[in-house]
């Protein structure tokens, strides 16, 4: 079966199915993960809840849940049509980007809690120094996850012109 721009609705389905089985196999949660496949693998980039309902054989409700997680990582969001009490969801072309960035705001918690485990547990103590090697761990793969996205940003621009 084809759509209306002569894709194999098949090879899509197959393609959602997989690329979410990927996303859970990384640790994300299976209804989630097959709602931003679908996302991703619309042309539009967004769908209704009673659109992914269809595509994906699921409830309502599962949308909804699936929604919710992935809004609160900001991985889709929320958009009201003109006219319409209907919400659509939709990905951006930058969804990674901003997932990425607000890590950072979970990776200074860490760091803060870390340090007063450090500070708790004594620097000198084997659990202390433990503790401080993750709080450095974390210090550096913040660094670099800033350092990282900066290039992207050129290298996106380079790729696809100013978003």
């Amino acid at each position: 079966m084809t759509d209306a721009v002569g894709r194999d609705q098949d090879a899509v389905s197959k393609f959602v199915e997989g690329f979410a089985a990927q996303l859970v196999e990384a640790g994300m949660q299976r209804m989630p993960a097959r709602v931003f496949a679908a996302l991703l693998s619309s042309d539009e980039g967004s769908m209704t809840s009673a659109e992914l309902a269809e595509q994906l054989q699921i409830s309502p409700a599962a949308v909804s849940g699936a929604v919710r997680y992935l809004a609160q990582t900001h991985m889709v969001s929320r958009e009201r049509e003109p006219g319409s009490r209907r919400e659509r969801y939709r990905v951006h072309g930058d969804q990674w980007y901003e997932a990425l960035t607000n890590r950072e705001a979970v990776l200074k918690r860490w760091e803060g809690a870390l340090r007063e485990g450090v500070s708790s547990l004594g620097a000198d103590t084997p659990a202390g120094r433990r503790m401080a090697e993750t709080l450095a761990f974390f210090e550096f793969v913040e660094g670099e996850v800033a350092a990282m996205m900066e290039r992207w940003r050129a290298h996106r621009e380079k790729l696809f012109g100013s978003p």
